[in-house]
């Protein structure tokens, strides 16, 4: 069985989709990898930015929980 990877909020803030960086972002507690999604263009999705935990700001998104199921899950988010 595969470890889960867990990542502090630093660690998180170097995955921020610049420079040739992956894109991750944190939601309830799950990390996951936006790189590839059309919609994260250089880390940054309408104003949200890739390397942050983003479970208050998607509280008053357009879209559901729902959506971060398309992503691939890459570690979990740990205080």
């Amino acid at each position: 069985m595969e470890e889960t990877k867990k990542f502090t909020l630093n660690e998180l803030s170097k995955f921020n989709g610049k420079n040739g960086n992956l894109a991750y972002v944190g939601y309830k507690g799950k990390v996951y990898d936006v790189t590839e999604s059309s919609q994260w263009s250089d880390g940054d999705h309408l104003g949200h930015e890739a390397g942050k935990d983003l479970t208050e700001q998607m509280e008053i998104a357009p879209h559901a929980d729902e959506v971060m199921e398309r992503f691939k899950t890459v570690g979990t988010l740990t205080p």
